[in-house]
């Protein structure tokens, strides 16, 4: 069944006026680290002719639908949720009897696109369509909990041997932002027990009003959003790291065996994982860099933004001049094709480093679509080299269509790496970048808006350097009769200042209110034993929703479900049980919604009609292909003509004019050609550019220039005369990094660790002469004891 993008209408006839999306408004309910969200989207079919409307939207990957229902001119139609073969089945036997049908489902693609089917909305009517979701909010590195509304649904590059019965298959008409004929609203209150500091977003704000004390605010999106970003939330709790155990009660009338007639535990861990010294055993780092032209778009919507391949390069840099002496490492680029820096992985050295890095500089947007999985299975086929872990680093703008056949390749090989993956720019498929984190045991981030992408990347090799945390396991003490059975997959990996999320149903008879009962996490760190312990309150808490039991049943879910067509048989009978007896949608499953009460069956033939996508600030060569003029966004129409029991071929569809078009470009082209990979006026990636792989630096012109200084009154100023230069040249770099790019300490961390081992090995007998006369020289107030080990 074709499924274009937003609510559509078409006939074949000139003249016909559009139905348009009216609007998307969306309620938002956040307690603490869990969100609750209605969507509303409102239509209005102002034609003399029923219709068949389709609408196409993002949705986080992470996100549990539980609940799917219209309201057509003042009658409400709940969706039941049925495997979804026999939902299709249904929705088309309703359609063809003259019927309204209304279908909700996940695509076959990816988990993090949904499309709906309304059918037969009978001239003059109204439609409100609204869902359902519940989700976990991401814990950032300061502690901010993220909440992400998409609203930009990139174009998802097609493969040539992809379904045809794919909504991404569609094309769809853009216009100029401005000549968007619909809105969005946004309504959020926000609860914490622990105290509400603030609240941040990317987008303008209404002022956060709290109600009562500090536990409590709502907050509301300024009018005039037009889709040209996702909409984020930042929301800083006083206690964010507080471990805790929600005990919600089941659903009285649900069946003894099934999920939802027990209660259910939510416990959040925050193990206080000491920091400890990186282990021996070296690892493998195998960087895989999309080079697909959608990476020629900038970072965000702002004038003179950065294109996403220029800081992808910059970061590369970044993560060259940080590896560990020792290890080994590989480059690939892909797109339609890809390539290798080297046939294998090779030891780092100044050699290899430089040769790396003369590769990166070169790099361009330059290898067409984005077909990630051919490179993946040749980095998975290459040869292993003992002693040395994988570590698989992964950066793309996650516009693929084929996002289940990769996180599948990636969890066929998870036993042999760790995979850290990073969704670069807005609408990033959360499905691709969070699936193959998950598959392989690493973590997931995500560079929006005006976010550096180099912090959150050298937070992940950080972390890729970590000792392994060993025989984790979770206990349950509980009163005598009543046990806990875990619905979260074993977990296999914990990192330093993670939060752990573990679901787990609790059966048998439940104790009186005043009982308690304790969880603990337990594992091992460098052969020390370490445990975290939560006591908690028994007494279930009822909740409408049954929040709890829907986000377990989701984390079950995104275990067991590999895609409708890649689920393996056995895993897909415990995934329509699952989802069935929860009311949680799956790539199996989809809402369907029948109304049998009219007068009389509608009578015609439907017709479609386009609602055209945003024009989003792209690169001017991603503009002015057909693939990036016409291809699918949120709440964007595409159309075809229905008559009853056939389909036709769509019209093709209109695109912006070349004026709009030439004007777009002109303005990127002045964006993009004014960040060069290194630019003259960055002195911090300049000095980075200059290290050495060992940790050092020579004392040169370069290195002189940054420091404004000559190279003859450096020299003049070396306390020790006759001492190999790179010694001193090497603790001025350390003590002028200190200086001037404090804020950035998170990014130049690792490369400083190793500059500072260098001058420990090299300069140990004159070091702290040294540090002096350059912290004289430089009259910098740095304490020399960052040049401690």
């Amino acid at each position: 069944m074709p499924c274009p993008c937003g609510l559509l209408t078409r006939r074949e006839e000139p003249g016909l006026s559009p139905v348009p999306l009216k609007s998307i408004s969306v309620t938002l309910s956040i307690c603490e680290f869990v969100a609750g969200v209605s969507a509303t989207l409102n239509y209005e079919n102002k034609e003399n002719v029923p219709l068949e409307a389709f609408f196409v939207f993002p949705m986080d990957e992470d996100s549990a639908v539980y609940s799917f229902e219209a309201l057509v001119d003042g009658k409400k139609i709940v969706a039941e949720l049925q495997d979804k073969m026999k939902a299709h089945a249904n929705y088309e036997e309703a359609i063809s009897q003259g019927h309204q049908a209304f279908l909700l489902e996940e695509n076959k693609d990816s988990r993090d696109i949904f499309s709906c089917n309304v059918g037969n909305l009978p001239p003059g009517s109204k439609a409100a369509l609204t869902l359902k979701y519940v989700q976990e909010l991401a814990l950032e590195a300061d502690g901010a909990l993220r909440y992400v509304l998409p609203a930009i649904l990139n174009p998802r590059y097609q493969l040539s041997k992809g379904p045809e019965d794919s909504c991404l298959k569609t094309k769809i008409p853009v216009v100029p932002l401005e000549d968007l004929p619909y809105t969005l609203s946004m309504v959020a209150a926000i609860t914490s027990q622990h105290g509400i500091e603030r609240i941040q977003s990317n987008c303008p704000l209404s002022p956060l009003q709290y109600l009562g004390d500090k536990t409590s605010a709502q907050i509301s999106l300024a009018d005039g959003h037009k889709f040209d970003r996702d909409v984020e939330l930042l929301i800083y709790y006083s206690g964010v790291h507080t471990p805790s155990v929600a005990v919600e009660m089941g659903e009285p009338t649900a069946k003894p065996d099934c999920l939802m007639g027990h209660p259910s535990a939510m416990v959040s861990f925050y193990p206080d994982i000491p920091e400890a010294q990186p282990p021996m055993t070296c690892r493998e780092f195998v960087f895989l860099m999309d080079c697909s032209g959608s990476m020629q778009c900038p970072m965000n919507n702002q004038d003179k933004s950065q294109q996403r391949i220029e800081a992808a390069k910059e970061t590369l840099i970044l993560l060259l001049k940080s590896l560990p002496i020792g290890c080994y490492f590989n480059i690939y680029r892909f797109g339609s094709t890809f390539e290798a820096f080297f046939q294998n992985s090779v030891q780092y050295t100044q050699h290899t480093m430089e040769e790396a890095l003369k590769r990166v500089t070169l790099m361009q947007a330059d290898l067409g679509g984005t077909e990630i999985l051919e490179p993946l299975k040749s980095i998975y086929n290459g040869p292993s080299i003992p002693g040395y872990p994988l570590q698989l680093f992964i950066f793309t703008d996650g516009e693929v269509n084929n996002t289940f056949s990769v996180t599948k390749e990636v969890k066929s090989n998870a036993l042999k790496h760790r995979c850290f993956s990073f969704g670069i720019g807005e609408g990033a498929s959360t499905s691709l970048i969070k699936g193959v984190a998950r598959a392989a045991a690493g973590m997931a981030e995500f560079i929006t808006g005006k976010e550096r992408m180099q912090p959150k990347v050298l937070r992940a090799l950080k972390r890729s350097l970590q000792p392994v945390v060993e025989d984790i396991s979770v206990h349950w003490e509980l009163p005598p009769g009543l046990s806990a059975t875990m619905l979260s997959p074993e977990q296999t990996v914990i990192f330093r200042g993670q939060r752990l999320i573990i679901y787990a149903q609790l059966t048998g008879m439940m104790p009186p209110a005043e009982a308690t009962g304790e969880v603990c996490l337990r594992y091992t760190l460098q052969s020390k034993n370490f445990e975290n312990k939560v006591t908690f309150s028994l007494q279930p808490k009822f909740d409408a929703n049954l929040t709890i039991h829907r986000l377990a049943a989701k984390s079950f879910l995104q275990t067991k479900d590999m895609g409708y067509g890649e689920t393996p048989a056995n895993d897909k009978k415990d995934v329509l049980k699952v989802s069935l007896e929860c009311g949680v949608i799956s790539s199996h499953t989809a809402f369907i919604a029948i109304n049998k009460d009219l007068e009389k069956p509608v009578q015609g033939p439907l017709t479609q009609r386009d609602i055209p996508r945003p024009m989003l600030f792209c690169s001017p060569a991603a503009l002015c292909s057909p693939a990036a003029l016409c291809s699918p966004a949120v709440g964007l129409d595409r159309s075809r003509v229905l008559i009853r029991g056939s389909r036709s071929k769509a019209m093709s569809p209109k695109v912006a004019s070349p004026q709009k078009i030439r004007a777009y470009s002109s303005t990127m082209r002045t964006s993009v050609e004014s960040h060069p990979i290194v630019s003259e006026d960055n002195n911090f990636v300049q000095l980075i550019s200059l290290q050495k792989a060992d940790g050092s630096w020579d004392l040169n012109e370069g290195l002189a220039k940054i420091l404004g200084m000559s190279v003859e009154d450096i020299l003049a100023a070396l306390p020790a005369k006759g001492e190999d230069s790179s010694g001193w040249a090497t603790v001025l770099a350390v003590i002028w990094i200190h200086d001037n790019y404090k804020d950035l300490k998170c990014e130049w961390e690792l490369l400083e660790r190793k500059a500072v081992t260098w001058i420990h090995i090299h300069a140990g007998s004159i070091r702290h002469v040294l540090i002096e006369a350059a912290t004289a020289l430089l009259k910098s107030s740095v304490d020399p004891a960052v040049f401690s080990l």
